[in-house]
């Protein structure tokens, strides 16, 4: 949702693209208004939603519960993925993406099958300008400090799940099924994941 604001180059999505590329944290009342606006809209949310990588601090959390209690639409799961600050560089910053389908590769653990283009297209792939090691630094210490809270919120709500995501993507993929009580066969889950650009 925010990287499709940020594609569209809306006012809320120039306005958070500043804020990232310099390693910052968007706005409470931007994700917020986002996400409100993004389940009035969007048809999609009406049979549920997932939002990655928000809440990030303990005050959005609040906010967001306030905007879907009034929306009739509480959370259900809250899942961390848990993983060393090291092993997260490292992948991070060596990620790739195709710009019109998400797909994402990776120079050492998942290479393209030629140097920058997408396997699918042939179209030049791009790294994101905020995955670079010093914006990620910058960025985890700021997850240090402000959102790896949140994980306390949400375990006194009784909605927290921690999930390895060390592991392959296929052994995580299978970890978050199981934390929405899915029983999908891993048939089924491995075309959701060449769908999300994970295999």
């Amino acid at each position: 949702m925010l990287r499709a604001q940020v594609a569209k180059k809306t006012p809320l999505g120039r306005e958070a693209k500043k804020i990232m590329d310099q390693g910052g944290l968007v706005s409470d009342d931007i994700m917020i208004n986002m996400i409100k606006n993004e389940l009035e809209t969007n048809r999609e949310c009406a049979n549920g939603f997932i939002l990655d990588g928000f809440p990030r601090t303990v005050t959005q959390a609040e906010g967001l519960d306030s905007m879907l209690q009034a929306e009739s639409k509480p959370l259900k799961h809250a899942v961390e993925l848990q993983i060393d600050d090291g092993l997260l560089v490292s992948r991070i910053t060596g990620r790739l993406v195709h710009p019109a389908s998400g797909r994402s590769y990776h120079k050492v653990f998942n290479p393209p099958k030629e140097t920058m283009k997408d396997d699918v297209t042939g179209e030049p792939l791009i790294q994101r300008t905020d995955d670079n090691a010093e914006t990620l630094k910058k960025r985890l210490g700021t997850y240090h400090q402000q959102t790896a809270p949140v994980v306390g919120y949400y375990k006194t709500k009784g909605i927290w799940s921690g999930i390895d995501a060390s592991q392959d993507p296929d052994h995580v993929w299978k970890s978050l099924l199981g934390v929405f009580g899915d029983s999908k066969s891993s048939s089924t889950s491995g075309s959701i994941l060449s769908k999300i650009g994970l295999r």
